[in-house]
């Protein structure tokens, strides 16, 4: 089996040694390793696009989120299956799909494991594994401090929330959904996971193996609405009608000007925005097969 390494080599503390563990592990199983290290944004995609001129059998992914959506970004419709050893900040994903806890065993399974067909988002010509957030949850992303981010980690994350939290912007944007249904809101999560921001839940219904999206839509503006919010994500319950909505579709026109946007915890830019499907699924190697 030939194996391209695309790993991140500052994902999180101690990610050289993990990487260069992986790389023996992988060795160690009879794989032939291509190690591909990131040095700047855009080189995981570059890399991913060449798995199958190189001719290798399998993509395995050592990085956090970001540095998936990067590679996943770079596959084809022929690309070979992909395996994910988690590093970074919080690793969505694997959570997700309920990846070994132990780094060894992870490696084992990116070797033998059995690849699953899972659907992606599409937002523009950008595909997303795990979520497109609009709105709130957006300018979190955008807000954080990239060198506090390298000391604290996930408390970068909780100290841009409270600063949003405390300066809401409270501009209203309008999704369209594929029956033409019209929604209005001031923070949505349009997403194809159920894990948020770790093992939290804030779409009960989505999954990976699912070609449509599921959207939760904040429908009242202020701190208040966003408190709810929060309280609903961490006690696992969904929001009360009167505060937000739930519901399912493969395509969406998100309508409105200057509200920020992210894809699987990384910027991406503002509203408006064309939310849909990615025409082919992608194989993943999941615990199980």
């Amino acid at each position: 089996m030939r194996v391209q390494l695309i790993a991140n080599p500052v994902a999180g503390q101690g990610a050289l040694s993990l990487i260069a563990q992986a790389e023996r592990h992988l060795r160690a199983a009879g794989a032939e390793v291509q190690l591909s290290l990131t040095t700047g944004r855009g080189d995981a995609q570059n890399f991913a696009a060449q798995a199958v001129p190189g001719g290798f059998d399998r993509i395995v992914v050592a990085g956090g989120d970001g540095t998936v959506n990067e590679v996943v970004n770079g596959m084809g419709a022929d690309s070979p299956p992909l395996a994910i050893l988690p590093l970074g900040t919080t690793n969505v994903l694997a959570l997700e799909i309920g990846l070994p806890q132990s780094f060894a065993a992870a490696c084992d399974l990116a070797v033998g494991g059995r690849p699953s067909l899972i659907h992606l988002g599409l937002a523009g010509e950008r595909r997303f594994v795990l979520m497109a957030g609009v709105g709130f949850d957006a300018a979190v992303v955008r807000g954080v401090n990239l060198r506090l981010k390298r000391l604290m980690g996930k408390g970068a994350y909780a100290v841009s929330a409270l600063r949003a939290w405390l300066r809401p912007q409270d501009r209203s944007f309008e999704l369209v959904d594929e029956r033409g249904q019209i929604h209005r809101g001031y923070g949505a999560i349009i997403s194809n996971a159920r894990c948020y921001g770790g093992r939290f839940t804030m779409t009960p219904q989505a999954s990976l193996l699912a070609d449509w999206l599921e959207v939760c839509l904040i429908v009242r503006p202020g701190r208040l609405a966003l408190l709810r919010a929060g309280v609903a994500l961490l006690s696992g319950r969904t929001m009360p009608p009167s505060w937000g909505r739930y519901f399912q579709t493969r395509h969406l026109e998100v309508k409105g000007e200057g509200i920020a946007v992210q894809l699987d915890g990384d910027d991406a830019g503002f509203l408006p925005q064309v939310v849909t499907m990615n025409p082919f699924p992608i194989p993943l190697i999941l615990p199980g097969g």
